[in-house]
């Protein structure tokens, strides 16, 4: 049997970070590979993916795939275009939901950033593919779900010699509950950059930020709003 090595897609987002901090030592995480697609938060999310690379000792790559840029209208990366800012009751209407999903879906990103990541594996003989899919997202994000990490882990079966297996430790959870574990174990929250803009701190609005919030605050983590939120 080989031995552990893996490689984690981190965006420096809550749920990639996460997944990171659990997985670290007992799937001997040895690279991430952060992507700049021509993302607004492009900017903060390099400096936090830096600072949690640093902070858990792992090498990073940051890779510029910015051709993204130009087939996509998408609000996150088009300035253009109006990022939504949802209410937190809207959260778990599945007709808002979808809409801002739409909103701010880029094609096949998940899909292209493992299949990047399959690239390395199989180059560097690495074992596992670690990413931050969850639950509640995957409500309304199919790239988000069992089902879509069966059939990548089926592709790679064929398209790769080393055959490295994806998986996303928070797939069962939903935000709140990636809070409350993230607690458990004295997660660092000052060093994740969740928010759709690249600000100083979380604008507390975009739909990233609101779910953020509100697992915080079912968690009764108030005290750590201040530290990263405007």
């Amino acid at each position: 049997m080989k031995t552990k090595k893996s490689i984690i897609l981190l965006s420096s987002g809550l749920d990639s970070a996460v997944s990171l901090a659990l997985l670290k030592d007992s799937h001997n995480i040895k690279l991430a590979l952060t992507f700049d697609y021509g993302q607004r938060a492009a900017k903060k999310e390099l400096e936090a993916s830096k600072k949690l690379c640093d902070y858990y000792q792992i090498e990073q790559k940051i890779l510029s795939i910015n051709w993204l840029k130009d087939i996509t209208k998408t609000s996150l990366l088009n300035e253009e275009e109006n990022v939504p800012t949802p209410q937190v009751d809207e959260l778990d209407n599945f007709d808002k939901s979808s809409q801002s999903a739409q909103n701010v879906w880029i094609p096949n990103r998940n899909g292209l950033f493992l299949n990047i990541a399959a690239s390395f594996a199989d180059a560097d003989e690495f074992t596992h593919i670690i990413f931050g899919a969850n639950k509640e997202e995957g409500t309304t994000f199919p790239d988000n779900t069992q089902e879509f990490m069966d059939r990548i882990n089926k592709t790679f079966e064929y398209s790769t010699l080393q055959q490295p297996k994806v998986i996303a430790p928070l797939i069962g959870f939903d935000k709140t509950e990636i809070v409350k574990k993230a607690l458990e174990i004295n997660f660092p929250f000052e060093l994740i950059q969740s928010c759709y803009f690249s600000k100083e701190k979380h604008c507390g609005k975009c739909e990233s930020c609101i779910r953020l919030k509100r697992a915080l605050i079912n968690n009764n983590a108030e005290d750590i709003l201040g530290k990263i939120f405007e």
